[in-house]
Parts: structure tokens; sequence; C-alpha cells
């Protein structure tokens, strides 16, 4: 009897222990917010950026490809995050502004055609942006920050 009567008061003591600790656990933590209800502070800016060769989108084959993220800070695979997304905010995210020859470029009048793009959302607006260049020089003279990669 005395082995039972041993083995009740210990089964009562952890029960009870079980279920102190139990309750301590269930109101000390906070319940988590589920991905879906957080909110950005910042407008999204994701950009998937392309180079190829070819004189359209729809027929280059794509040579390069990098990511850029402006908000909240610079990120990507692209080599120059904080310049490119400097270029683009001084644009306010025109990339006509950006694929500009500079004046006085002198370059062949060859017809070697290199196209950029730009698809993704800046500032919460979606982007899709195509632009042909004539030959690499012209490429080289006027693709920016942006495109340099």
């Amino acid at each position: 009897m005395r082995y039972i009567t041993g083995g009740i008061a210990l089964g009562a003591a952890l029960a009870l222990g079980s279920l102190a600790g139990a309750g301590t656990t269930a109101t000390a933590s906070p319940s988590p917010i589920p991905a879906a209800q957080t909110q950005s502070l910042y407008a999204p800016s994701a950009l998937v950026l392309t180079i190829g060769q070819g004189d359209s989108a729809a027929t280059a084959g794509v040579q390069r490809a990098v990511t850029l993220t402006c908000t909240p800070k610079p990120a990507g695979t692209h080599p120059n995050t904080r310049g490119a997304c400097a270029q683009l905010r001084l644009s306010d995210g025109d990339f006509d502004k950006l694929v500009k020859i500079k004046d006085g470029t002198m370059c062949t009048r060859e017809w070697n055609p290199s196209t950029v793009t730009a698809e993704g959302v800046w500032e919460g607006r979606r982007v899709s942006f195509e632009h042909t260049f004539a030959n690499p020089c012209e490429m080289k003279a006027g693709k920016g920050t942006v495109f340099e990669f």
C-alpha cells in the first residue's frame, strides 16, 4: 500500500506541475502576426533588368540579368545598387531619361543592336520598359548606371 500511495502522490504532483508550467507558457508568449497582415512603410520598388543581343525584347537573347530593389534600402544582384537606385530616383523612375546618349558622342553607324529591359514595380507603379541601342558604342554611351552590369 505504501508504494501505491506514494505513486499516486507522485503522479498528482507531476500533473499539477505540468498544468502550472503550461499556464505560464501560454500567457507569456505572444501570438505571432501572420505575414499577410504586416505592411511596409514604403511603396514597393523591385525590378528585373536585362541586357540582350537583338533588336527587340521578344527576339533578343538575354545575355545578362540582375535584380534591383530600392526600398527600404538598395539591394539585389545589381553590382551598384546604391548608384542605380539614386539614378532612378533622380529621374523619378522615367527610364526614357536614363537611356539618352550623351551629346557629342561619336559612334559608327553599324547595326548590331542591343536591347535593355526593365520589368517590375517602381514606387508602387508597374514598369515595363524596353529600349534598343543601335550598337555597343551607343549602348555604352547611353545605358547609365542602371544598366551598367
